[in-house]
């Protein structure tokens, strides 16, 4: 079997690119990196590459190649020296010709000029026949005379022009123009504006020529293509996406690249928001986005598929293809992008990589070793098997597909994501696609603007600058911008501001369109439907991605006689303007990861408003489709019992963290559950290890007293937290 092109590659130390290129030049063109080659061309790209081999043979042959190429230069020189000599007497014959070649008959020719001043500029366009046409003065005079002659026939123009604006432009008189106008069937005043067929046809009565200059509007600064004819490109390096069914192994994976926990920190083991993180591979670096695999997240899938490079498709061994994984493929042949089949959990009784080549036919993925272009590499992401591989072939893709860019341009590039912290206000998570993102430029985001303030990488470590593909925490916005918003630096900061408050103001009218838009299309369907009953729903997340993933599912559920109406969503703890809302609105709120604050709680009890709090989404999707198809029968009911404040935090060894708290509502019981909830997010939820007052162990501990907790399995307790005691109560259906 012969070798394969990025093997041939790494042997002559060369890219596997250049191996394609040179293919191709001996007219055997592969497909790609993976392309096996045959003997023959394995030996003249040998010869090719090494050509110290064959030197001996070239040698003989290049004294005669010398001699023939010096004989044909001085041939050329000879030809081509008499036309320049030929050139010079004729200039001199037309010099003799005139008055004097030493500026006498300029003086005159400048009176007359003075003299004929106004009477129209065709006169200027002339040159003088006395004058020397070879003389410098001569040459660059002409050479201004025709540019202005051919950029006065030229009328530029930008939006609209009056009757007074293009007769001056003409240089005519405005009655002019309008005589014109009449005398093609036009009334018009001198102050009319006039369009485009009008004005070329009058600027072609007058022998003009009309030119629109189409303006850019900064403020749609996404329409515009970036312009690199202006830099030097650079490698870059490629931006990959995990993609895959939920369960499959996609944050276990990235966990076996990047050598953490992530996992550990989600609920469920399931990934709720998107992440960026860059790692290191061969002096190489590599881009990754970590995209959710649950359906729920389709919309979030589908943004982390357009900002891609290489789409990677994680599939069970022992599972097989599965609908996210159907999804996940459809977005990344939306994205035009290379895809990159990785077979995880082969070290599983059950696993069966050749049932997923089989299934993954169907899908137009044909594997390389059936005749197909997809790489499909078997990994085990728990047992860090297979890691290696993969990563050398997104490294060879890159290469292939040689993913440039400049890091000389102001940054522009895409929201990951986006929260609002408490202490640092609004929070973003970006990734940097072309140019050089500093601290202290001013950047609009989508609706929003600042300056960053601040720049934190995926370790956590602060930076001053980032180049291309590079994700970033950055904070100085005034406001949380959408998830998928693109972002572009200005250099002057008042510009950025204008541009930014005139997006947020058509971004507001646009909201208010929406709301009061009604087609007839919509209309009928009403009248057809009936009496359409609208489930009105507030949501509030921790972060942007799963606030807009909740909103866009609840909006694909169908049931008939039912509709989901999104009132309003949002990042943050759930408040009491929240709860006014929803009592004006007759809505219920969905929080998911966050937990209303004491005030919001007894507000809602006031006003009767329903919450309903989350940390697993698509518990709150079938919840909700549950309610509306008239299936939900609640067996438990959760009931708050409690708040406790931390008012000091105490760290004895081999104990763990003791927090010394205070009870500001209700009571706390010993076998309630507790939640330790941060600026209004849940932090952890579990059990109590001990409650005590003073030295002795309670059952209970009522409001207004002093007691100590230590949660179990959980130490990162901070002063100030709130520990929300609960208890599960059973209802009896109904």
């Amino acid at each position: 079997m012969g070798k394969r092109v990025y093997e041939f590659a790494k042997e002559q130390n060369v890219t596997s690119k250049q191996v394609i290129t040179q293919l191709e030049k001996l007219n055997k063109p592969v497909k790609n990196h993976m392309a096996v080659l045959d003997e023959e061309s394995v030996k003249q790209l040998d010869r090719i590459f090494n050509p110290e081999k064959y030197r001996a043979a070239e040698q003989k042959a290049a004294p005669k190649a010398a001699t023939e190429q010096p004989k044909e230069q001085p041939k050329q020189e000879k030809k081509e020296a008499p036309k320049t000599r030929q050139a010079a007497p004729q200039g001199n014959q037309s010099n003799r010709g005139g008055s004097n070649r030493f500026g006498g008959n300029n003086r005159n020719d400048n009176r007359n000029k003075k003299r004929g001043k106004g009477k129209g500029k065709p006169a200027k366009a002339a040159i003088p026949q006395e004058a020397d046409p070879n003389s410098k003065t001569s040459q660059r005079k002409a050479a201004r005379l025709a540019q202005e002659a051919e950029m006065g026939n030229v009328i530029k123009y930008e939006d609209v022009l009056s009757v007074s604006d293009l007769a001056s432009k003409m240089n005519k008189k405005p009655n002019e123009i309008i005589m014109k106008l009449m005398g093609l069937g036009v009334m018009a005043t001198i102050n009319q504006t006039l369009d485009d067929e009008t004005i070329e046809l009058l600027a072609s009565e007058f022998g003009f020529e009309v030119e629109k200059e189409v303006v850019v509007d900064e403020i749609d600064f996404e329409t515009v293509e970036v312009d690199f004819s202006e830099y030097d490109l650079e490698e870059r390096p490629a931006v990959v996406t995990i993609m895959g069914h939920v369960d499959h192994g996609k944050t276990t994976l990235l966990d076996s690249i990047r050598n953490t926990k992530v996992v550990a920190g989600e609920a469920g083991g399931i990934t709720q928001h998107i992440g960026a993180y860059q790692v290191q591979v061969n002096d190489k670096k590599i881009t990754f986005l970590d995209t959710p695999g649950h359906a729920a997240f389709t919309t979030m899938r589908a943004r982390g598929a357009e900002v891609t490079d290489i789409a990677i498709i994680v599939v069970a061994a022992d599972d097989g293809v599965m609908p996210q994984t159907e999804e996940a493929i459809s977005h990344a042949k939306a994205a035009n992008v290379p895809i990159i089949v990785a077979v995880n959990k082969m070290d599983k009784e059950g696993a069966n990589p050749d049932r997923v080549k089989q299934e993954l036919t169907e899908f137009g993925l044909i594997p390389e070793e059936w005749g197909g272009e997809t790489i499909f590499v078997p990994i085990s992401a728990l047992q860090g098997e297979g890691i290696d591989e993969l990563l050398e072939m997104i490294l060879l893709v890159s290469e292939v597909e040689e993913y440039k860019s400049t890091p000389d341009m102001p940054a522009r590039g895409t929201v990951i994501e986006a929260k609002l912290d408490k202490g640092r206000g609004p929070v973003a998570t970006l990734l940097v696609q072309h140019g050089t993102l500093r601290i202290g430029d001013s950047i609009v985001v989508g609706s929003t603007f600042g300056r960053v303030r601040a720049m934190v990488n995926d370790i956590g470590r602060r930076v001053k600058e980032v180049g291309p593909s590079t994700p970033i925490e950055i904070t100085g916005l005034n406001d949380v911008p959408q998830a998928g918003d693109q972002f572009i630096v200005f250099e002057d900061e008042k510009k950025a501001r204008a541009i930014g408050e005139k997006r947020y103001q058509r971004y507001l009218e646009s909201q208010r369109r929406e709301s009061a838009k009604v087609s007839l299309d919509d209309l009928f369907s009403r009248i057809q439907e009936g009496e359409v009953k609208d489930l009105n729903v507030i949501i509030k997340a921790d972060v942007q991605g799963s606030a807009e993933a909740l909103a866009g599912s609840l909006r694909k559920i169908d049931v008939e006689g039912v509709k989901v109406n999104i009132v309003h969503q949002g990042v943050g703890a759930i408040t009491e303007g929240d709860v006014i809302l929803a009592s004006a609105a007759n809505a219920i709120i969905i929080g998911f990861n966050v937990r209303p604050d004491g005030n919001a709680r007894s507000m809602a009890e006031q006003e009767n408003v329903e919450m309903r709090l989350h940390r697993i989404i698509y518990n709150a999707i079938e919840e909700i489709e549950s309610a509306m198809k008239g299936m939900l029968d609640p067996e438990f009911v959760e009931e708050i019992t409690g708040q406790v404040e931390v008012r000091d935090v105490f760290k004895v060894s081999k104990v763990g963290t003791i927090a010394g708290c205070y009870v500001t509502e209700g009571k706390i019981s010993r076998d309630a559950g507790v939640r330790v909830i941060r600026n209004g997010i849940v932090v952890y939820e579990g059990k109590l290890d001990t409650l005590r007052r003073f030295k002795d162990d309670v059952k209970e501990v009522a409001t207004g007293y002093e007691c100590g907790i230590k949660v179990e399995k959980f130490d990162d307790i901070k002063v100030e937290d709130v520990i929300e005691a609960f208890v599960m109560k059973e209802v009896e259906r109904k």
